[in-house]
């Protein structure tokens, strides 16, 4: 009987943390990802987590950092303990005690132009085309490209209405001639099909009533990419770090790109000039311009 009752607590909750994601219109990833990393020290604590103390997050993080856990993991956990502490049982004094782990940021994989169009030619069908393209396009992420509705192009502004982007929030994506011709394409072999509708999701699942998964089009990029022969490690993420570096090898402000990929902080996109090769092979040395060095007219000695 006690076992029952302490599980009551824990229960509620859950449910309170759902309730306050949804109120900020978080992702459907995110609310597993923050709902699994506040169980996971839930079941550390061995008791409801909001009884826990500052002394038991400064073990937990500890113990993590002991047991191996990687960084980027233990930030995600630190983001969800944080806004379960803060907004879910008001203890945002226990959300300071939590930190932040420092590292070194990995350059993002970027494919050539080259590469992309093979791994769009590689895809087996006209849907996960149409997705991919979509993915390096417009800038999406791959959530977002799941969570696409046939509402949210539109095609009279040239624009794809993301109405559930990082963090709930709301922004327009830049809709292009070629990609509004392939979704067109899309929707005319989808609907024939009976597998889309004008209130439905832009790319059905298995159902035509469920979008298409994260998993899903993570291996459908997987799969491509080998077809291709592309041998760099490429997921549905790669599609938005190249449609970045492109557009900034391309000339276009950095701050458009901010935009364009929802970013809330210009030095999320500013990292994207560590790996546009293209913009550097542009830049003309100062040495070059001292005009000191020039090629002899004849053969070099020896």
């Amino acid at each position: 009987m006690t076992e029952v009752i302490s599980t009551i607590p824990v229960s509620r909750l859950r449910q309170r943390l759902i309730e306050d994601m949804n109120l900020r219109h978080f992702s459907m990833e995110t609310q597993r990802n923050y709902t699994r990393d506040v169980g996971r020290f839930a079941t550390y604590l061995g008791r409801p987590p909001d009884t826990a103390t500052a002394e038991d997050l400064h073990r937990f993080q500890i113990e993590q950092r002991e047991a191996g856990v990687p960084v980027p993991t233990m930030n995600s956990i630190v983001s969800a303990l944080r806004f379960f502490f803060t907004n879910t049982v008001d203890r945002p004094d226990l959300a300071r005690k939590l930190v932040r782990v420092k590292s070194m940021r990995k350059l993002p994989v970027v494919l050539s132009r080259d590469e992309v169009t093979r791994l769009l030619n590689a895809t087996t069908c006209l849907k996960h085309q149409a997705a991919l393209s979509v993915g390096y396009g417009a800038g999406l992420r791959v959530a977002e490209i799941s969570m696409l509705k046939v509402r949210d192009i539109d095609s009279e502004r040239m624009l794809i209405r993301v109405e559930r982007g990082k963090g709930g929030q709301y922004r327009n994506a830049m809709l292009s001639k070629d990609l509004l011709t392939l979704l067109r394409h899309w929707w005319k072999v989808g609907h024939q099909a009976g597998v889309m509708h004008r209130d439905g999701w832009l790319f059905p699942g298995q159902h035509y009533s469920k979008p298409i998964s994260t998993r899903q089009l993570h291996r459908i990029v997987v799969e491509a990419a080998r077809a291709a022969g592309i041998g760099k490690r490429v997921c549905p993420h790669t599609l938005r770090h190249s449609f970045a570096t492109h557009l900034l090898e391309d000339g276009i402000d950095i701050r458009v790109i901010q935009v364009l990929l929802g970013h809330a902080k210009l030095e999320n996109t500013a990292f994207y000039t560590k790996v546009a090769t293209r913009t550097v092979r542009t830049v003309i040395s100062p040495l070059d311009k001292l005009g000191i060095f020039t090629v002899a007219d004849t053969a070099p000695d020896g």
